[in-house]
C-alpha cells in the first residue's frame, strides 16, 4: 500500500504562507528546509551545505549557533524567562542593554524604547514624532519624508515609509503623510556628465522643495538609511549626507536614521552613523542587535523628541504604548551578549577588513559584460546586472538576471538575494578572508552561468 503520509516539504505548502513570497509559485517550487547553521553555513535537509551570504536577513552578525549566545538564553530562561517593562517594572537585562546602547550611540541620545523588528520599532516612532509635535502645540507638523527604494518595514506605518511598489500595491498604500523624494543611487539617478557632489546637490534640493511646497510647518522628520540595504545596497554618493542634514537643521526637521541593516559593524563601523557623519535625532537598530537569535529592536531618541513626550505622559497619565514583550529579558540578554561578543572578537575591525577583500575581488567582476555596477561599503555589497547587453538574443524583464543569477549562486551553495537586477551579498560579521573567497568563487561561478543563458 502506497504511503499517505505528508513529507515536511508537503507540509509546508500546505499549511505555511511565506513572507515576501509569491504564493502561487510556492506552491509549485515549495520550500529550501534549513535544518541547521554552523559559522557562517547553513544545511538543507538533505545535507547540503551553503555559505549564508546574506547573514539570513542581513542580521546574523555572530554567525549560526554562537555557543555564548545558546548560553545567555539558557541562563536567563532559567532565571527570568519573562516580565515586562509596563507601570514602572523593570528588570536587569533590558536596563543594561538600554544602558549599554546609550553609550555607544553614535550622537547624543537620551532614553531607549524596546520592540520586537524593525517594522515595530519605526512604526513606534512615527508615533512618538506625533506625539511630540501635539504635545509642542504643532498638530498639522505630522508629514514624513522618506525616499524612493527606502525600506523601513511592513506594518501599516513604517511600510508606508517604505519606498518600495511591491510593498504598496494592493495594500492601500501609503497612507497620507508619507511622502517619498529619490534614492541616492548615483548609477541610476545621476545626469550625463554630473559629478556625485553635483547629483547629492540636486537631491538636497529635491528635499529642500519638498519641504517647502508641503510647507515646513506641516513636514515633522525625515527617514532614511545610511546606506539603503533591501532598496539594492545603495551607497550614498559623496557630500550627500552632509546636504541633507543640512537641509534637515535649517528647516526645523528631525532626522531619523534606521540602523536596522547598517548597525554594529556593517558599513566597517559601529553604525552607518559613524561611517557618513550623522548625527541623528532618533535611531532605530534591531537584527544585528542580537544577530537576530532573539527577536528585538529599539528606538533610541534625544532629549527633543524625549522630553515633549515625557510632558505630555504626565498630563494625559501615560504614554499609551506599549508591546507584551518589549524589553523581553531574555531577547535583552542575549542582545547584551552578542554585543559582548561584537566587542571581544573585533568584529567591527573585521567587517573593515574583510570588506576591503570583498570589494577588491569584486571589482574583478566590474569589467565582465553582464555587469553594470559593483557597489557596497564594509561587509555589504551588490552586483548590479545590465538587462539590455546588446549580444543577448532577447531583452529581459527587469528582475529576470537578477534572479537567475540567485538562483544559480544556491545551486552552487552561496545564498544571495535578487533585488531587481542587482545580487546582494551581506555575510555574517565573522567571516574570514579564505571564506570570502570561497563566496566570490561562488558568485563568479554564478556570474558565468548566467551569462551562457543571457546569450544562448
Amino acid at each position: 500500500m502506497q504511503s499517505t503520509k505528508k513529507t515536511l516539504h508537503d507540509k509546508d505548502v500546505s499549511s505555511l504562507m511565506h513572507p515576501y513570497t509569491d504564493a502561487r509559485a510556492h506552491q509549485d517550487i515549495g520550500p529550501l528546509v534549513i535544518e541547521r547553521g554552523e559559522g557562517i553555513y547553513v544545511f538543507d535537509d538533505q545535507g547540503k551545505q551553503y555559505i549564508e551570504g546574506m547573514s539570513g536577513l542581513w542580521s546574523v552578525a555572530v554567525g549560526f549557533s554562537n555557543q555564548r549566545l545558546v548560553a545567555a538564553a539558557h541562563q536567563q530562561m532559567s532565571r527570568l524567562p519573562y516580565y515586562h517593562i509596563f507601570n514602572h517594572k523593570s528588570h536587569r537585562p533590558s536596563i543594561e542593554l538600554a544602558d549599554r546602547l546609550i553609550s555607544m550611540a553614535p550622537a547624543p541620545m537620551s532614553k531607549v524604547f524596546f520592540t520586537n523588528s524593525g517594522s515595530e520599532a519605526n512604526d513606534t516612532l512615527i508615533k512618538m514624532i506625533w506625539y511630540r509635535n501635539n504635545a509642542l502645540g504643532l498638530p498639522g507638523k505630522k508629514k514624513i519624508i522618506s525616499r524612493r527604494n527606502a525600506y523601513h518595514g511592513i506594518t501599516i506605518a513604517s511600510a508606508s515609509l517604505t519606498g518600495l511598489v511591491n510593498n504598496h500595491r494592493s495594500f492601500d498604500l501609503p497612507l497620507p503623510g508619507a511622502l517619498h523624494v529619490s534614492a541616492p543611487h548615483f548609477y541610476r539617478g545621476g545626469l550625463a556628465g554630473e559629478t556625485e557632489e553635483a547629483f547629492a546637490s540636486r537631491l538636497a534640493a529635491e528635499l529642500e522643495d519638498m519641504i517647502q511646497r508641503e510647507g515646513r510647518e506641516t513636514v515633522a522628520a525625515f527617514i532614511a538609511e545610511p546606506v539603503m540595504g533591501a532598496g539594492g545596497v545603495i551607497v550614498p554618493p559623496r557630500t550627500y549626507w552632509e546636504k541633507i542634514q543640512a537641509v534637515c537643521r535649517r528647516n526645523d526637521v528631525l532626522l531619523l536614521i534606521d540602523e536596522v541593516i547598517c548597525g554594529f559593524g556593517r558599513t566597517g563601523n559601529m553604525f552607518g552613523s559613524d561611517t557618513y557623519q550623522i548625527q541623528p535625532d532618533a535611531i532605530v537598530v534591531s537584527k544585528q542587535l542580537s544577530s537576530s537569535y532573539q527577536p528585538i529592536a529599539a528606538v533610541l531618541v534625544n532629549d527633543s523628541i524625549f522630553e515633549p513626550i515625557a510632558d505630555e505622559s504626565q498630563r494625559i497619565g501615560t504614554f499609551g504604548h506599549g508591546l507584551t514583550a518589549s524589553g523581553h529579558p531574555v531577547a535583552t540578554a542575549v542582545a547584551l551578549e552578542n554585543l559582548n561578543i561584537i566587542r571581544d572578537e573585533r568584529l567591527v575591525e573585521n567587517a573593515r577588513h574583510v570588506g576591503e577583500i570583498m570589494h577588491a575581488k569584486l571589482q574583478g567582476f566590474a569589467g565582465h559584460p553582464l555587469v553594470g555596477e559593483v557597489r557596497g561599503v564594509g561587509l555589504i555589497a551588490a552586483v548590479e546586472l545590465i538587462s539590455s547587453y546588446e549580444p543577448m538574443k532577447q531583452q529581459f524583464a527587469v528582475g529576470s538576471l537578477g534572479r537567475y543569477m540567485a538562483g544559480r549562486a544556491q545551486h552552487h551553495g552561496l545564498i544571495t538575494r535578487p533585488i531587481g537586477d542587482a545580487v546582494a551579498l551581506c555575510p555574517p560579521l565573522i567571516t574570514k578572508p579564505a571564506e570570502m573567497d570561497q563566496i566570490i568563487k561562488r558568485l563568479e561561478l554564478a556570474l558565468t552561468d548566467t551569462y551562457a543563458w543571457a546569450t544562448r
